[in-house]
């Protein structure tokens, strides 16, 4: 009686032992997460579909190359993004044959989509070059906030603009974010002879926040008086 005890107690102890490392294991991977992101942090595929070639994209700390980028990030939207691409490129090529010093570029981060949205994104790239339109594929599904961020980090704009793929923001109000960002560099930058005459918006930090509660407002006005 007294064996069988014994090795009772020992597998107790070995149970719980097994129980606080495996506890032990799950805090330090859970505080590894939240406080190292390099799970997160796998580079990014930028292909064009015209060579076949997968390449590096560009990072966010090169020289900008283009005036305005638009970052879409896009999961299964296969059916609202032809939609959303079509009424921002219009207005970008109507916008750059107005505006000679204008240059621009789309891109499209997909991100782990199931469907036909990676065909649909390069259909643009082969229709639109891609000089003006890119596709970033993360691989597997990162969540909308990091497709933003990897969007942002590899694009070659002086200015960078992130869009819904739904199409719900209208691309045209982005003059209204631009508008404001340039008055605030225009004050960072300052008139004096002696400031940096080789800064460019780029190199001033600054960040605009535009709203769609208005169009929320709206509709439930619209509702209200029908």
């Amino acid at each position: 009686m007294e064996f069988l005890w014994t090795i009772f107690e020992y597998l107790v102890i070995v149970g719980l032992v097994l129980i606080l490392g495996l506890g032990a294991a799950i805090v330090f991977e859970a505080f590894s997460r939240r406080f190292n992101h390099a799970h997160a942090e796998g580079h990014p595929i930028f292909e064009d579909p015209n060579s076949l070639k997968q390449v590096p994209c560009p990072y966010i700390f090169d020289p900008p190359e283009k005036y305005i980028s638009l970052i879409i990030p896009a999961f299964n939207e296969e059916h609202r993004l032809p939609g959303a691409l079509d009424e921002t490129l219009n207005y970008l090529q109507q916008r750059a044959a107005k505006e000679k010093s204008f240059s621009y570029e789309v891109v499209i981060v997909d991100d782990g989509s199931a469907d036909g949205t990676k065909r649909v994104a390069f259909d643009f790239v082969r229709k639109y070059t891609v000089e003006n339109v890119r596709v970033i594929l993360l691989g597997r599904n990162h969540g909308k906030g990091e497709a933003i961020r990897k969007g942002m980090l590899h694009s070659r704009g002086e200015l960078l603009l992130m869009l819904d793929a739904d199409g719900a923001t209208k691309v045209d109000d982005l003059e209204k974010l631009e508008k404001e960002i340039l008055e605030v560099a225009k004050r960072e930058l300052g008139d004096s002879p002696d400031h940096d005459s080789s800064l460019q918006i780029s190199d001033i930090p600054i960040a605009a926040f535009g709203s769609r509660a208005h169009l929320e407002e709206r509709a439930l006005a619209a509702v209200k008086y029908c």
